[in-house]
């Protein structure tokens, strides 16, 4: 929704948050820096402030608790790591703490990915001396600009500790109310870093494919000397329901596989 002209017509966002929201309302304001909002060719935050005080005290007059969703993105053509840095920081003092991040992908027929292949800004005069825009194109920088989306999830401590000391930022290392993330925790880290406890909603709700099975399938037939157990254990909990070729539902469109012969 175009909040940014909702904002306009405090009737028609009346209407909205009194009868058209079952709860939860999400909008994208996508960033907080104005530069990289430039380059989306979106408002700036003060619109996102005043669509927010509009949606609690329509919310409040009509008697409903209801909640703004913003959404946001990292690695957009023309970000710097301060960027995301300043984003986490406004995620953090507005009391948001995302669960499932996404970060820029060139798509066809896109301004974005005009800047992301060219390096330069269509969006101006483009010339022959014109300065290169800052592409995140590295496997290591679209990771960390995605952690600072994440800034409280643990794992993500030591890449953006590390990152914050060579941007001369330690001062947002701590335990103060200003700072972004705590100093070394070898309770949260030490267990964190060792297994991934995090999983997103897509892969909590994806079903078990023919390669696990398999898995499942090859370390059975290893214990040769145990199929006399195996049979008497076999609605134990190691026995799996076997999936069989186009049996399964994929992830993507919740629809089975095409047959194939």
């Amino acid at each position: 929704m175009r909040y940014d002209l909702a904002v306009k017509d405090p009737e028609y966002v009346k209407e909205l948050v009194s009868h058209h929201v079952g709860g939860y309302l999400k909008i994208a304001p996508e960033h907080s820096e104005e530069g990289v909002l430039s380059k989306m060719m979106k408002p700036g935050m003060g619109s996102y402030d005043q669509f927010k005080a509009m949606f609690e005290q329509f919310s409040q007059e009509a008697g409903k608790e209801q909640y703004l969703i913003p959404y946001f993105i990292a690695a957009h053509p023309g970000t710097k790591d301060e960027d995301m840095m300043n984003l986490a920081l406004w995620l953090k003092s507005n009391g948001y703490r995302a669960d499932q991040v996404q970060a820029f992908y060139p798509s066809p027929m896109a301004t974005a990915t005009t800047m992301y292949h060219t390096h330069k800004d269509p969006l101006h005069k483009v010339s022959r001396d014109e300065g290169d825009m800052d592409i995140v194109k590295s496997g290591k920088q679209r990771k960390l600009h995605k952690a600072f989306l994440r800034y409280h999830d643990p794992k993500n401590w030591v890449l953006l500790r590390k990152a914050l000391q060579d941007m001369g930022r330690s001062d947002l290392i701590g335990k103060n109310r200003g700072c972004l993330i705590p100093p070394f925790n070898a309770s949260l880290e030490g267990r964190d870093a060792a297994q991934d406890t995090y999983q997103s909603a897509r892969k909590k709700n994806s079903r078990v494919g023919n390669d696990s099975v398999k898995r499942s399938n090859g370390s059975s037939n290893n214990s040769g000397s145990a199929k006399g157990a195996a049979g008497k254990n076999a609605v134990g909990k190691n026995s799996k329901k076997k999936v069989s070729k186009g049996n399964f539902q994929t992830q993507h469109t919740g629809l089975p596989p095409r047959k194939t012969k």
